[in-house]
């Protein structure tokens, strides 16, 4: 049931003139998610891979940590004018409803540009981790990374007709892509990642790398870190505060991951380089206008 597209007739301007022709749009809709039949928050995203999603937000909101604590994701109410489902609801039911946290019963709007609308502190935002990474004993080599944006490209379908999708993909310590997927939003690609490997009984990713197509926030560095994932790399930049919780939570951080080059922030000693230790890494000039980062 996925309408990950949309078609839209658009005139496409070549020099002094313009021809009408159909073009394809990446598809952005409403998910409602409810937890144990109440609302709990709702996400603009791409239709699609919707249970990953849920179970993947579920996750980074510390909710659960393995599919035991999952007992079942439905889609439910939810209609059109015309009486038909528009699979925009989903309901998560929790094995053991009295564990579930107080402060997760509340009214979240996101946006496919912000997970964390309405947190009022980003001191809020630092979950408790459950499966600590820093003694993670990951150790990848520079080709490895390098080698790692155009396995995740190539596995971009949606992208390749609309040019407008995020994506995110789980490797293995070698390098091989396990699961890719897409959407509107970079956050939501991350979590519907995560949410296909607690649903395969995959948590915690100990030993992993995640790559997103665009900048690492601080966010998505959380997320990674609840999932267990010892590696985040990106293609572009991530904030300094992304930088700061990596480091405090003893997490590699990867950016401008592009060619044969990239900037290791923290915990550079998971990179095997030939020759010399790694030192810390030192600013270098990027062109930061990459379509992902838009």
């Amino acid at each position: 049931m996925a309408r990950a597209t949309a078609r839209r007739r658009v005139v496409r301007l070549n020099g002094p003139g313009g021809t009408a022709r159909p073009d394809s749009l990446a598809a952005e809709e409403p998910l409602e998610i409810r937890l144990g039949g109440e609302p709990l928050t709702v996400t603009m995203r791409t239709p699609g891979h919707d249970f990953d999603l849920v179970a993947g937000f579920l996750v980074g909101e510390g909710l659960v940590d393995g599919t035991e604590a999952l007992a079942a994701l439905r889609y439910c109410a939810g209609t059109d004018a015309d009486g038909a489902n528009t699979y925009n609801v989903v309901d998560a039911t929790l094995r053991d409803p009295a564990a579930t946290p107080l402060s997760a019963h509340r009214n979240l709007l996101t946006t496919s540009a912000c997970g964390l609308c309405g947190r009022d502190t980003v001191d809020a935002v630092r979950t408790h981790v459950r499966w600590p990474v820093a003694a993670d004993p990951l150790r990848v080599a520079p080709e490895v990374l390098y080698a790692l944006p155009e396995r995740l490209r190539a596995a971009q379908r949606t992208f390749d007709s609309t040019g407008g999708l995020h994506a995110a993909g789980l490797f293995d310590a070698s390098g091989n892509l396990l699961c890719v997927r897409e959407d509107v939003g970079r956050h939501n690609a991350v979590d519907k990642v995560i949410g296909w490997a607690l649903r395969e009984g995959r948590l915690p990713l100990t030993g992993h790398l995640l790559l997103v197509s665009g900048r690492a926030s601080f966010e998505l560095t959380q997320k990674a870190a609840l999932a267990g994932l010892p590696l985040l790399a990106a293609v572009s930049a991530p904030s300094s505060l992304a930088a700061d919780l990596a480091e405090e939570l003893g997490l590699t951080l990867v950016g401008f991951l592009r060619g044969q080059s990239a900037n290791v922030y923290t915990r550079a000693d998971r990179v095997t380089l030939a020759g010399s230790a790694p030192t810390a890494p030192e600013a270098a000039h990027h062109d930061r206008h990459d379509g992902h980062d838009q």
